[in-house]
């Protein structure tokens, strides 16, 4: 990861969406939060255990798909200044290499036990959607339509993982469906092979939520967040291209909303139909965000936003060094210090609910405060 300096916040507002960091913002400081709940967190601060959604199960698609709009702006942005697809196929691979390695670094941060290492994360799974999707941009911008290609492919994925997920045995298991239940949290094929890969410890021990098969439908997510942005590349005005992004996002809830009792909306499976109502989901919070920024012009008081949108991935890197050692540092038998702060300070307060999430928001303070040091020092951390 590079130190790069560049214009302030104000300034670069002016030749970018600000929108696109705000929203990129409160994705990474919610993120953060969730992450890092209480003991007794309230329900929307929680993931569905299963199937269904709740607003945390929204955090990390929102930045797969802004990793999909940013993949179009800033590789047009290389090539407008003289690159080519020649010079620009090393930095995504070196891109690639340094998001998947930091994400190495935290599963084995601070004790650094490598038997026990988590190959597959979230790191991880930005930096197989962004290589794949990365390449396939400098392809298949050569092409006269550059959307078609990338909505086909993605009509592909979605199809061809709910037909592999509904109608392909699980080796030992059965047909879901008919011999076994459709979508069993351990008898399906994602955590089947998952387990036959014998790649790293897996999160949930029998299956992992950010698991190679389960890679391919995010990578939808991510060609929403090109085709989005292809969108507003387009020369309408931005009213009209707001106008179509909401409509967009309605029309892709309403599809999730209907492929769901079908293929169940499921966030550690990143279902199909998961892609589709988050993707809608996401368009949107970007659109709203869109109009009220750049088109109502409320350009002033999103600071505390942009600190973490400026420094996305290194906000996000921060926090998982702050988190390990809370975790890892033991007070007593089965105390963790994390455990031990909350017990003496933030479980003072009742209810609980509210003391899970006093946690959580002083453990957001904690990781913001260093990102606003480099944000006032206009120092911005790039892989």
């Amino acid at each position: 990861m590079a130190t790069v300096s560049v214009e302030s916040p104000a300034a670069t507002a002016t030749t970018r969406m600000l929108s696109l960091d705000v929203l990129r913002g409160v994705t990474i400081a919610f993120m953060i939060l969730v992450n890092n709940n209480g003991w007794h967190a309230y329900w929307p601060f929680e993931h569905a255990d299963w199937n269904g959604f709740t607003p945390t199960d929204l955090v990390f698609p929102t930045f797969l798909y802004l990793v999909g709009v940013t993949i179009v702006f800033s590789t047009e942005s290389r090539l407008a200044r003289g690159g080519t697809a020649r010079s620009i196929v090393p930095h995504i691979f070196w891109r690639f290499a340094i998001l998947f390695g930091l994400g190495l670094l935290l599963a084995v941060f601070p004790l650094f036990h490598l038997s026990t290492i988590r190959v597959w994360g979230v790191l991880q799974r930005i930096a197989l959607c962004y290589l794949v999707c990365a390449l396939l941009y400098l392809w298949d911008r050569r092409q006269t339509n550059k959307a078609a290609p990338l909505l086909i492919l993605l009509v592909v994925l979605l199809a061809g993982y709910w037909v592999l997920m509904r109608l392909v045995p699980v080796p030992g298991y059965g047909v879901p469906g008919r011999d076994i239940t459709f979508l069993d949290k351990d008898a399906n094929i994602v955590a089947w092979l998952d387990r036959q890969m014998h790649i790293g410890r897996l999160y949930e021990k029998t299956r992992d939520p950010e698991g190679l098969l389960s890679t391919f439908p995010a990578i939808g997510t991510t060609l929403l967040g090109m085709l989005t942005a292809l969108w507003l590349r387009t020369k309408r005005t931005l009213e009209r291209k707001c106008a179509g992004m909401l409509g967009s996002g309605f029309v892709l809830i309403l599809l999730g909303l209907l492929w769901n009792p079908w293929f169940p909306i499921n966030k550690k499976l990143w279902t199909s139909s998961f892609v589709l109502f988050m993707g809608g989901c996401s368009m949107v919070l970007w659109a709203l965000f869109i109009w009220l920024i750049e088109i109502k012009g409320w350009r002033k008081g999103w600071g505390f936003w942009l600190v973490f949108g400026m420094n996305a991935i290194a906000s996000y890197v921060m926090s998982d060094l702050v988190a390990a050692p809370l975790w890892a540092i033991t007070i007593a038998p089965h105390v963790s210090l994390g455990y031990w702060i909350y017990l003496h300070v933030f479980a003072l307060v009742q209810p609980p609910g509210v003391a899970s999430l006093l946690y959580s928001i002083a453990f957001v303070l904690a990781c913001w405060l260093p990102m606003l040091i480099l944000y006032r020092r206009k120092i911005f951390l790039k892989v």
